[in-house]
């Protein structure tokens, strides 16, 4: 980080392509072959780019290559990131900001790295502010210790649509205060370590049926309605002062006189409502600008890019045509507009160096400790009591777990599974169901087959069935657990979670959380 002392002094240096060249956020891979490494570095050592996103790997879902290639596993992908990011500052002029989605930690991105639990678990306690501050510090620590500057979280759309495809359980909940509460807690834990921080997806993507990294999700609400909830967030923190704002791609027709044209790249929302209405005076970040929301609309390289920047972004992440973008801009804005963004850029990198220049750490941390409190405070008991559970332990009851034990399996050996299974249980009466979804993400029900659907639906309506869910609690939406003597969720399948739905079960832990969203039909609350 030594290129990182004389910041100031450099600004004065920057030419005019340069200053352009500040504006781009190319994404970097960490499992790129060389060829591919070698070119990013020409990009950076000619074009000037002001930073870099780190992804996992070209294959990975934000990249819109999911299914498409296979994703590869590095067992080494954290000391690959540390030796790219010292790799690509070498390239550079300028000093790059280093950015990742680390909602949960690094390993949203990087395996073999500390996980937290997703935002939705977070949100399962309201109470929860204090270990989601220690969540943000230590996320934060591990940024730091990888070389990172900036961390693109949290997420603070309020998730009150239960067939949103990609917000979901990244989300803190369905109530704009709860959400505000811990998104702030999440902030000023990453800031206390001098991380830079981001909110999304502005101006609120919870509300929404479509995925935007494959089309352009519509929200029909009026401007009164968006600024009572899915905006309150936004204007809180920014009041309280954040470091950026990221905008979504999202059609809003009550913010805008231009409907047709995504948030990312409309001056009525960026511009007009997030700067001068709301008073936001930090980084605009666009959202990936990759995403088939926009980027299918824009053929012309390099078009999309000036589009963007001229509605109101200061950085456009994951830009694919940087020397047509450069080019697009130069031609087309002021040099006034330039440097305004340059200088909230400028002041974002200040920001990083100071805090982070006298600070490193050298360890990963250990999520185990904050993990199970978090686990303690959000296990939630949704339908049924504690007496049935009681009652339930005292039969003569079977366990039957639900998980996949490798993800190489074919749909023929799971449905020989599920008949297996079937076989079983035939003959008993009371069975505890321990559920792990195949995926975290809803698309193909959460990777069930339509014959483990059926065959959970069928013990639900035949049998007596306590069930304890370790995943995205949305996965509940596929089956009825109104049929269920009791459904308890633990929101996560690590260890510590595991121990604690254990405890909860053999009556030693009592379940502290409530369901911050609702499923939808098959909502059922437990009974106290």
């Amino acid at each position: 980080m030594n290129n990182f002392k004389n910041l100031k002094a450099l600004k004065e240096k920057l030419t005019q392509k340069e200053k352009v060249g500040q504006l781009f956020m190319p994404a970097a891979f960490i499992n790129d072959t060389e060829e591919e490494i070698q070119r990013l570095e020409r990009l950076i050592s000619e074009h000037h780019v002001g930073g870099l996103c780190f992804f996992h790997s070209r294959a990975s879902a934000a990249t819109n290559f999911e299914g498409k290639k296979k994703v590869v596993k590095n067992e080494n992908s954290f000391e690959t990131l540390k030796s790219l990011i010292l790799r690509y500052q070498k390239a550079a002029k300028y000093p790059l900001l280093i950015s990742i989605d680390a909602e949960w930690g690094l390993a949203m991105r990087i395996e073999n790295t500390p996980q937290y639990p997703y935002a939705i678990t977070l949100g399962a306690n309201k109470n929860n502010t204090d270990v989601t501050y220690q969540v943000g510090k230590q996320i934060a620590q591990d940024c730091k210790t990888a070389g990172i500057h900036w961390n693109l979280s949290p997420v603070v759309d309020i998730n009150n649509n239960p067939n949103n495809p990609v917000i979901g359980y990244r989300s803190f909940g369905d109530d704009k205060q709860a959400v505000l509460n811990l998104a702030k807690a999440y902030v000023k834990g990453m800031e206390s370590e001098g991380v830079l921080t981001s909110i999304k997806h502005f101006p609120g993507h919870g509300d929404t049926a479509t995925d935007s990294h494959l089309g352009l999700p519509v929200i029909h609400k009026s401007k009164e309605e968006l600024l009572k909830n899915e905006l309150y967030p936004f204007q809180q923190l920014i009041t309280e002062g954040v470091d950026a704002v990221m905008v979504g791609h999202l059609s809003v027709p009550a913010l805008t006189k231009h409907p047709e044209l995504p948030s990312s790249i409309n001056k009525d929302m960026i511009t007009i409502l997030l700067r001068q209405e709301m008073g936001f005076e930090g980084v605009v970040i666009s959202d990936a600008l990759n995403m088939h929301a926009v980027s299918r609309n824009y053929p012309v390289p390099g078009e999309l890019e000036w589009l963007a920047f001229d509605a109101g972004n200061d950085i456009l992440c994951f830009a694919e045509h940087i020397t047509e973008g450069i080019e697009m801009i130069l031609k087309n804005a002021s040099e006034t507009q330039i440097d305004a963004s340059l200088e909230r850029i400028w002041k974002l990198k200040d920001k990083a160096v100071e805090t982070q220049l006298s600070t490193s750490n050298h360890e990963l941390t250990d999520p185990t400790d904050v993990n199970r409190k978090i686990a303690e405070a959000s296990i939630t008991l949704h339908v049924g009591t504690s007496s049935s559970i009681e009652a339930f332990r005292r039969r003569n009851y079977c366990t039957l777990t639900f998980k996949r034990h490798s993800t190489e399996s074919s749909e023929e050996e799971l449905k020989a599974l599920v008949r297996q299974m079937k076989k079983e249980v035939e003959h008993e009466k009371d069975i505890l169901v321990l559920l792990n979804p195949p995926q975290i993400k809803p698309t193909n029900t959460f990777g069930f087959l339509p014959e483990e659907i059926e065959f959970i639906n069928e013990l639900l309506e035949q049998k007596n069935v306590v069930l304890y869910h370790f995943g995205n609690p949305y996965a509940l939406s596929l089956f009825d657990i109104s049929k269920s003597m009791a459904t308890v969720i633990a929101y996560q399948n690590f260890k510590g979670f595991q121990d604690v739905a254990t405890e909860h079960f053999l009556g030693k832990l009592e379940a502290k959380g409530t369901l911050p969203v609702s499923l939808g039909n098959t909502d059922s609350p437990h009974l106290s």
